[in-house]
């Protein structure tokens, strides 16, 4: 069986000592992706860019004066011919030999590798994620593309012959494409979600109609526009446009036989009971969280601040993976906090193509009013420790720029501390006994990632039994609860943040975009 090694760009540039060659790549492709920033865009139907009169701006949140691209609003009958296609070409692209899907996608993830630079600065102007975020997410994306395509070929296709009692009989299983597959996919990994989810459907021989968030279609369109011409007209169709249009539609389609969907748990929920009304169809989505990291009396607190810091405010919180809330023990509350709010002012804000700014802006202008009216809960019913800004001056006033915030004093069953928000905002609640903690850690129903600080044995392996939630980490001061890598850390959500209990980039993840068919032939 053939081995799986991550992309891990920023990771071998540090190993390499070549980090400096790395950032002089990353500032030549951001002066490559000025270039072309204001073009029209199409959307992809049966093998045919169309383009519209009637579009959308995509802005840059670090400078809303940068147009990104103009995007067309996909109408209901071009969504409607995009599904139409997709049926259409359905017979023949799941007739296309696994191996040479598999080959397909290899192709394209070296494609992915070769440009990887322009496309990582092509996002961060178009979603705000500094320089190495945006790596990490075009990294993800080629991951993706090479470990499912090794998934399927070290299973043959996921064809495999039974044992059987009966010397005249042979039975083997087959796993078989459902048909057409919708993909929802959300701003905040505008590469690596929108990718993995597409790659998983086309991959096992299924088509697609690929909706990409409007705050981020850019990213997703660039893997469209190569992969549509490498396979059958109409296997992948790339649409634009708002989700009560262009998703209403997918959704409410009764020729989409499947819906790949990331987002948040309203929308989510909404378009699962809508999809699964008239019968049972696959509806796999990850629908955020509310994630918690646990702060032990016997931790190391310079680990834990660290830690908790990277995890709540890479990326302004917009990760659905991202640290929301950290519960720490009453005896070394006072330390961590210090510690914290030190490391915390310490960041920098700005630009995110500037080579040593941590934290760039929120996507949108409805996230800066979110920002604005959680801080003015937190003041009235909690205390803010460090932050609660909008940033106006300093160059940074024509973007969607705040404070990373920390708060506390906040009660346990506070909206702030159970609701996603999807912001750079952190809740520090106290708590006395580690049983406390699990029980707090758990009191809400998301279940995506967890983190514990602890420097006892038995208290960890005690909280990998007792928390609820699919991704966990003991000690891990890069990030206390985000940074899953494809392959070694699967990335699968309970409760209301994960709907079939089997993470992307695990051995798992493939097979729910087919059913199997047991057949047996006789002598």
């Amino acid at each position: 069986m053939s081995e799986f090694e991550n992309e891990y760009t920023w990771g071998k540039a540090v190993a390499n000592n070549s980090t400096e060659k790395f950032h002089e790549s990353f500032d030549s492709a951001i002066d490559k992706v000025r270039k072309i920033l204001g073009k029209k865009y199409p959307i992809i139907i049966n093998g045919k860019e169309i383009y519209y009169d009637d579009c959308f701006s995509v802005r840059c949140p670090s400078d809303t004066e940068i147009v990104v691209g103009e995007f067309p609003k996909t109408s209901v009958d071009d969504t409607k011919n995009a599904i139409s296609s997709a049926k259409n070409a359905f017979e023949k692209w799941s007739n296309t030999t696994f191996q040479k899907r598999v080959e397909i996608f290899r192709n394209c993830a070296d494609v992915f590798s070769k440009e990887k630079f322009f496309l990582a600065a092509l996002m961060t102007l178009e979603n705000g994620k500094n320089r190495l975020e945006s790596m990490g997410d075009v990294d993800e994306a080629i991951d993706f593309m090479r470990f499912y395509a090794l998934q399927l070929e070290n299973n043959l296709g996921f064809c495999k012959p039974t044992a059987h009692p009966n010397p005249h009989e042979k039975t083997q299983v087959v796993m078989k494409p459902y048909g057409v597959w919708g993909i929802i996919a959300p701003f905040n990994f505008p590469s690596a979600i929108a990718i993995g989810m597409t790659t998983a459907a086309l991959i096992t021989g299924n088509t697609a109609i690929l909706k990409p968030a409007s705050d981020a279609p850019l990213s997703s369109f660039q893997f469209a526009k190569i992969i549509y011409s490498v396979i059958p007209d109409g296997a992948i169709n790339f649409v634009t446009g708002s989700g009560g249009i262009v998703g209403k539609t997918i959704i409410e389609s009764k020729d989409v036989d499947g819906i790949a969907f990331t987002g948040s748990r309203e929308v989510g929920m909404r378009g699962f009971q809508e999809f699964t009304k008239i019968t049972a169809k696959p509806f796999i989505s990850e629908m955020g969280g509310k994630n918690p990291a646990i702060v032990t009396k016997n931790a190391d607190l310079d680990k834990a601040a660290e830690g908790v810091m990277a995890a709540a405010f890479g990326f302004g919180g917009q990760k659905c993976s991202a640290c929301s809330r950290v519960y720490v023990q009453n005896d070394v509350a006072d330390q961590f906090i210090s510690k914290i709010v030190e490391k915390t002012k310490k960041l920098r804000i700005g630009m995110p193509w500037e080579r040593d700014v941590f934290l760039g802006p929120v996507i949108n202008k409805d996230a800066k009013t979110k920002f604005e009216n959680a801080v003015s809960l937190a003041k009235q019913d909690g205390e803010v420790l460090t932050g609660g800004t909008i940033l106006s001056s300093s160059g940074l006033e024509k973007g969607y720029f705040v404070e990373p915030t920390i708060v506390t004093k906040l009660p346990d069953d506070h909206k702030l501390v159970k609701e996603e928000l999807f912001l750079p905002f952190l809740c520090i609640q106290k708590y006395d006994t580690f049983d406390d903690a699990i029980k707090l850690a758990n009191q809400t129903e998301y279940g995506l990632t967890a983190g514990i600080f602890s420097n006892d044995d038995k208290q960890v392996e005690e909280f990998f039994s007792k928390i609820q939630a699919g991704v966990v980490y003991a000690n891990r001061f890069a990030s206390a609860t985000t940074a899953a890598l494809v392959s070694s850390q699967p990335f699968v959500g309970w409760k209301y943040s994960g709907s079939t209990g089997k993470g992307t980039g695990g051995e798992n993840y493939l097979q729910q975009f087919m059913h199997s068919q047991t057949q047996t032939r006789c002598d």
